[in-house]
């Protein structure tokens, strides 16, 4: 691939127009295989080249070496080359299958894969290693990959456990952890509350320890619905519809789909079925190219005077109107630096700082707002500039962090940390945990509201100045959901203005979450449709498709086999048709809250 410049800032990928995205030279792809020449007695047989097979799946490029032998394609001189070679390229491929992968292409580009399959292709090479007594350790391999091919890569675990290797797991998902020969529990909570084994043993010793989330999730599963459904009905106006006609990019086959508007919609189906292609690429794509063309009025005069959208990987995208603004919630970091922290991401860290301002202190002082930054300004440390630690550079090894020795990690010189609100002074702030920064600001609404969203969330034991590169992707993920929800709240607080209607999309957001933590994210998701926007959830966990008001699933299998929406309703209509995300959602939507 090259890169070409799209416009001034940003760049896109397009297709190498020497090699056709091949990525080798005229004399590599001239070779064929299997090639015949015509003589007297024969007529020419076709050769394949190399990228022919390249863009093959794994499931299909097996199929075609076990029947290469019998189509008789290869001399004797070439039969006794492959003897040893057909076994080993059979035996990978069928390792691929094994762990769910048989719909990935060969020449798929390693930075388009997810990580869960990443990682399920670094298994696959180790069930071909036939190794013996390895410890392996996975860190959530079940990452994007659908309730019907948990089995599968359970059986593949087995494979390598029966083979004399010891796994070492760390999952969320029930029925991995249900399948473990030996369950440990690390808790009760998260951050400086957790840290200690709450339990260990079997799935019923989990059960039975009183300080274990995980074996109360266990033991009384997530009722559906939380809250009653909204209601959608096709066919007639109840609400606005985004349609989307003629989607066709990658794996999708010309899907025209519905997406209700001012409801949690997910959208479903096995790995490789197509589900971010629609979601990501083709609607949220899309509809933010037609908002921004329709925030500027020379765009809007352009739309009305007939012009038309660039519409990428479809024919055409109709009922955006409604859509103010799109933003996709991923769970990459909300910040590079030490000195970026939730409070300042949120945005309620420079009212505490008008608040320390305000004090008698600190204008008997003379101190502004300013003086109340890390970032820059006299009130910082000088030794650490405000990150409140140092990083020491050791050569040839890895940069040690240290906690800083002038500030002890509080960020701010001592004369700034002199001026004190109701005790505390700005660097105990920084410090103190969200759960009790909502009691300590309950008087001050600005503050204590988006503190509050943070507990609800399940982020109540991260402190306000934790640095953000040491947060999860799931903790990013939810931070910046809690910045939505406060705006939210600003949005009906001004009087006279309507608050703009969000689609927000968003890519597997249970990943790397704890049973605990999903329950919270389904109420958090469920508060931004209550707020008046439309939310779009790609996604496998169960229970948070057993919240959606609809559900787009797509299939009925992965690659060239999906690209297909196989439903289109709401969860309890997915289970009745009966597809692969319906017959795994029946037990779940069986427990009626």
């Amino acid at each position: 691939m090259t890169t070409a410049e799209a416009d001034v800032e940003d760049l896109a990928d397009v297709v190498c127009p020497s090699c056709q995205g091949t990525r080798l030279n005229a004399t590599a792809r001239a070779v064929k295989f299997g090639l015949q020449l015509a003589t007297d007695a024969q007529t020419a047989i076709d050769g394949i080249a190399i990228t022919e097979l390249a863009r093959l799946s794994v499931s299909d490029m097996r199929q075609w070496v076990e029947t290469l032998q019998v189509q008789g394609r290869m001399s004797q001189r070439e039969s006794d080359i492959a003897r040893d070679l057909v076994p080993e390229i059979l035996g990978r491929l069928k390792f691929l299958e094994q762990v769910g992968l048989g719909y990935l292409t060969l020449d798929r580009g390693a930075p388009t894969l997810s990580g869960g399959e990443a990682q399920r292709i670094r298994l696959a090479a180790q069930l071909g290693s036939n190794l013996q007594g390895v410890c392996y350790v996975l860190d959530e391999p079940t990452i994007g990959l659908h309730a019907r091919d948990n089995q599968i890569l359970l059986g593949a675990l087995q494979t390598l456990s029966d083979q004399g290797n010891t796994l070492v797991v760390v999952e969320h998902d029930e029925d991995t952890i249900r399948h473990a020969d030996h369950i440990i529990d690390i808790g009760p909570s998260a951050g400086k509350r957790g840290g200690r084994l709450v339990a260990e043993g079997a799935v019923a010793d989990i059960q039975n320890a009183i300080e274990s989330q995980t074996g109360r999730y266990l033991l009384h599963a997530m009722r559906h619905p939380l809250q009653a459904r909204r209601d959608v009905v096709t066919g007639h106006e109840v609400q606005q519809w985004i349609t989307v006609t003629g989607a066709s990019m990658h794996n999708l086959q010309a899907v025209t789909a519905q997406v209700p508007l001012k409801r949690l919609v997910a959208v479903t189906g096995v790995s490789g079925s197509g589900k971010s292609t629609l979601a990501r690429d083709v609607l949220l794509a899309n509809v933010h190219t037609a908002v921004q063309k329709r925030s500027t009025k020379a765009g809007r005069d352009a739309l009305d005077a007939g012009e038309q959208i660039a519409w990428t990987g479809c024919d055409s995208v109709t009922g955006f109107e409604a859509v103010d603004r799109v933003l996709e919630v991923d769970q990459t970091p909300i910040g590079k630096t030490p000195r970026s922290c939730p409070a300042t991401y949120i945005g309620f860290w420079d009212t505490i700082r008008k608040l320390f301002a305000d004090t008698l202190e600190a204008k008997a002082r003379g101190y502004a707002a300013n003086r109340f930054s890390f970032n820059t300004g006299e009130g910082r440390c000088p030794s650490c500039e405000g990150q409140g630690i140092r990083t020491i550079g050791m050569s040839f090894l890895p940069d040690v962090k240290v906690l800083c020795e002038t500030c002890k990690g509080a960020r701010f010189n001592p004369e700034t940390q002199a001026v004190t609100w109701r005790g505390k002074n700005i660097g105990d702030v920084l410090q103190m945990e969200v759960d009790e920064a909502v009691d300590f600001f309950a008087a001050m609404p600005n503050i204590s509201h988006p503190l509050q969203l943070l507990k609800d969330v399940g982020l109540g034991y991260l402190t306000l100045g934790q640095p953000s590169p040491t947060l999860s992707g799931g903790e990013a993920q939810r931070i910046k959901l809690v910045t939505e929800l406060s705006k939210v709240r600003d949005d009906i607080t001004r009087r006279g203005q309507k608050a703009p209607h969000t689609l927000y999309v968003l890519d597997e957001p249970t990943v790397g979450l704890h049973m605990a933590d999903v329950e919270k994210l389904i109420k958090v998701l469920h508060r931004l449709v209550g707020g008046g926007h439309s939310v779009v959830v790609i996604e496998h966990d169960l229970d948070v498709i057993a919240e959606a008001d609809w559900v787009i699933d797509l299939g009925p299998n992965g690659g060239k086999d999906g690209g297909q929406i196989v439903a289109a309703a709401t969860p309890e209509q997915v289970v009745a048709l009966g597809t692969w995300t319906g017959l795994a959602l029946g037990p779940v939507l069986g427990r009626k809250g």
